[in-house]
C-alpha cells in the first residue's frame, strides 16, 4: 500500500496556523492513501506506517473524517473506507461547469458506436484523471480504471495525448516533474518520452502501447480549446485485435469528430471550463 506521490504529511508542530494546515494536509493523505486501498480498506497501523504517523494522531484524524462522514469504519475488520459523503463531494467536484454533461451523451454515443470502453480524461496537476466513461462488452484493464482514477500524465495513450497539446511551458514543467515517476512503466527515458510527444502532435492522436497491460490496446484524441490546448482526452480502451492497422483509422476519425463536436460547445470565455482540473484540485502544474 502507497500514499499518494505528493508527499507525507509533516509530523512537526508550530503556530496555530501551522498546525491547522499540518493537519489538514495529513487528514488530505489519509484520503488519498484510503482511495488507493478502498477495496480492502486500510488498518490504523497500515496507514500510520505508510504515511510515517504515530498512531495516536492518525487515531484523532480518523476519528473527525469519520464523524464528518468522510471515512467509514467496519468495526468487524477495524478496517477504514472511503465514506459515503466524500462520494458526494466527489461528485460535485467532478462536473466543472458541465464538462460531464457536456461529454456524457458524447461517451454513450462512441461505446455505442464502436462498441468498446470510452474514458474522458482530464488534467489534475501532474497527473491524468478519469472523469468519466462508459463501458463496451468487452473487458478491459486500463491505468485509470474506474472513474476518479488517476495515472501519471504521460503515460497512457490519454494522458499522452493531454500532455502532447498543453501549452509549451507547462508541458515543459510537467515532463521534467514526472520523468522520475514514469520509471518502470513503458517510458525509456527523456527522448524516448519526447519522441512520442512529436507524434502525437504530428497524426493528432496517441495509440503506441506501452505493453505493460498484456492484451490490452487504446487510442486516443485531445479535447482542445480554441488556442488549440488540451482541455481533455477521449480515449478508447479495447483488447489488441479490436484495434488492428485496418481498424484504427476509422475508430481516429470518429474519435476526431466527436472530440470537435466537445470543442465547440466549451465557453471559449469560462477559464474554468477550459481548465478543469482547477476544479478538481490540481491547479496548474
Amino acid at each position: 500500500m502507497s500514499a499518494d506521490t505528493r508527499g507525507k504529511p509533516n509530523e512537526s508542530a508550530g503556530s496555530d496556523e501551522t498546525g491547522a494546515k499540518s493537519s489538514l494536509q495529513r487528514g488530505l493523505a489519509i484520503l488519498r492513501l484510503l482511495a488507493s486501498s478502498n477495496e480492502t480498506g486500510a488498518r490504523l497501523t497500515d496507514i500510520a506506517r505508510a504515511l510515517d504517523l504515530t498512531p495516536p494522531t492518525v487515531h484523532r484524524l480518523l476519528k473527525i473524517l469519520a464523524e464528518e462522514g468522510m471515512v467509514e469504519p467496519d468495526r468487524a475488520t477495524k478496517r477504514y473506507r472511503l465514506g459515503i459523503d466524500l462520494f458526494g463531494l466527489a461528485a460535485q467536484a467532478g462536473n466543472p461547469n458541465n464538462l460531464r454533461d457536456i461529454c456524457r451523451p458524447i461517451l454513450l454515443r462512441l461505446s455505442a458506436t464502436l462498441r468498446d470502453t470510452i474514458f474522458l480524461l482530464v488534467r489534475s496537476g501532474f497527473d491524468a484523471v478519469c472523469l468519466d466513461r462508459s463501458e463496451g462488452p468487452f473487458p478491459i484493464r486500463s491505468f485509470t480504471g474506474d472513474i476518479g482514477g488517476r495515472v501519471t500524465l504521460g503515460v497512457g495513450q490519454g494522458s499522452l495525448a493531454i500532455l502532447a497539446y498543453l501549452h509549451a511551458e507547462e508541458r515543459e514543467e510537467v515532463i521534467r516533474f514526472n520523468l522520475p515517476r514514469m520509471q518502470g512503466v513503458g517510458i525509456i527515458d527523456e527522448v524516448y518520452l519526447r519522441t512520442e510527444i512529436a507524434r502525437v502532435r504530428d497524426l493528432g492522436y496517441a495509440s503506441r502501447s506501452t505493453g505493460l497491460l498484456p492484451g490490452m490496446s487504446g487510442v486516443a484524441v485531445p479535447v482542445l480549446d480554441r488556442d488549440g490546448h488540451a482541455v481533455a482526452a477521449l480515449s478508447v480502451g479495447t483488447i489488441s485485435e479490436r484495434l488492428n492497422e485496418e481498424r484504427l483509422p476509422v475508430v481516429v476519425d470518429i474519435l476526431k469528430r466527436e472530440s470537435a463536436a466537445i470543442s465547440r460547445q466549451l465557453n471559449p470565455f469560462d477559464p474554468v471550463l477550459r481548465r478543469p482540473a482547477a476544479v478538481l484540485g490540481g491547479g496548474s502544474a
